[in-house]
């Protein structure tokens, strides 16, 4: 009996001290992880000024590029197969600045990478009419009942009185949402903010890529029109279409044929037909290659003289509003820096806004 005691106070003993060394061990692993955040988070905020730093150059650096190309004699139009694109590049890229263009940058202890993106390809939401609001819904494939609330709840969002059009939507409907906030009665400033207007649901806003889009739970409980329990699927997103800040002239080089189709009178075998039309080799003629005015979209055959004019009203082959995507990395720290960019002239560029995300 005696043994049989020790024995078992012996496989007691042992578990106690296994329990031990596992929680030792749990303690040693937990102070462990607990050093490596910090350590890590140190050098993040170490680093902090080098990476808004180095964001600041690469903005820098993509000034300059689209000084570069739009002071190039031989391309007097901005088009996607450009360096500042990430094109092949034409005449101004065999030679020169542009022809030296690194896609990744390194500077001091850090390098960034850059990404330009032509804002003027889309339609601008803030001046877009009744008429182009309802080719796009058209477009994407909105039932016809649901246009014209979609319709005059962005305009009724953007004009500036109170005044509520038909089937419209003003402050006195958002002010009774939970939690209540006011119709905006200014410019859009940020195309996120279509999710706040009544009718437009994530769906709407995204199109195809509604499923991918990451959730937003103020958005989300801010308007309660955007839930994603269920919803239609779209040919194409109000995203893909318009942007708050351009010159307000679509460029018809960089512009998609669903861009392209809010002009009036530009069918879907119109635009594309457009954009075929500029792709191939630069060619000094003008029959082939990125349109150099406006007015060559005649050398394509479904382009009939209305639908040129209505060409040559809504759009141009310069682009004056672009948005540059910088990442910036020291070691391991990184971040994405953003600008908007405005060209008013050839050599003059002009950033109005400069935000990151960690």
């Amino acid at each position: 009996m005696r043994v049989r005691r020790h024995t078992d106070e012996r496989g007691i003993a042992l578990i106690i001290v296994m329990i031990s060394i596992f929680v030792l061990t749990m303690l040693a692993a937990g102070f462990a992880y607990s050093m490596k955040v910090e350590t890590m988070l140190a050098r993040h905020a170490s680093n902090d000024a080098a990476l808004q730093w180095l964001g600041r150059s690469g903005v820098e650096y993509c000034r300059w590029i689209l000084v570069l190309q739009a002071t190039c004699p031989a391309e007097p139009y901005d088009s996607l197969n450009q360096s500042w694109a990430g094109g092949a590049g034409g005449p101004c890229s065999t030679n020169g600045p542009l022809a030296e263009l690194e896609q990744e940058v390194h500077l001091g202890q850090g390098s960034f990478t850059w990404k330009i993106t032509d804002l003027d390809a889309k339609a601008n939401i803030n001046t877009a009419g009744e008429g182009m609001l309802e080719k796009a819904l058209m477009l994407m494939g909105v039932d016809a009942a649901d246009m014209t609330p979609i319709v005059n709840s962005i305009l009724d969002w953007i004009d500036p009185d109170d005044q509520t059009r038909i089937e419209g939507t003003e402050s006195d409907y958002y002010e009774r949402q939970r939690p209540p906030y006011q119709a905006k009665n200014g410019p859009i400033d940020d195309i996120s903010e279509l999710l706040f207007i009544k009718g437009v649901t994530p769906y709407l806003y995204w199109g195809p890529a509604s499923s991918n889009s990451p959730p937003n739970p103020m958005l989300e409980k801010l308007n309660p029109f955007g839930s994603r329990d269920q919803g239609p699927s779209y040919q194409v997103g109000l995203v893909d279409l318009f942007t708050p800040i351009s010159s307000g002239k679509i460029n018809i080089n960089t512009a998609s044929a669903e861009v392209l189709q809010l002009i009036p009178g530009v069918d879907p075998i119109i635009a594309e037909a457009i954009v075929a039309g500029r792709q191939g080799e630069f060619d000094p003629t003008g029959l082939t290659g990125p349109y150099r005015t406006v007015a060559e979209v005649r050398r394509i055959p479904e382009v009939n003289m209305l639908v040129q004019r209505q060409i040559e009203q809504f759009c141009d082959v310069r682009s004056r509003a672009f948005r540059v995507e910088i990442n910036a990395r020291i070691g391991g720290s990184s971040r994405t820096f953003y600008a908007i960019v405005v060209r008013p002239t050839p050599r003059e560029t002009q950033v109005i806004n400069f935000y990151w995300k960690y």
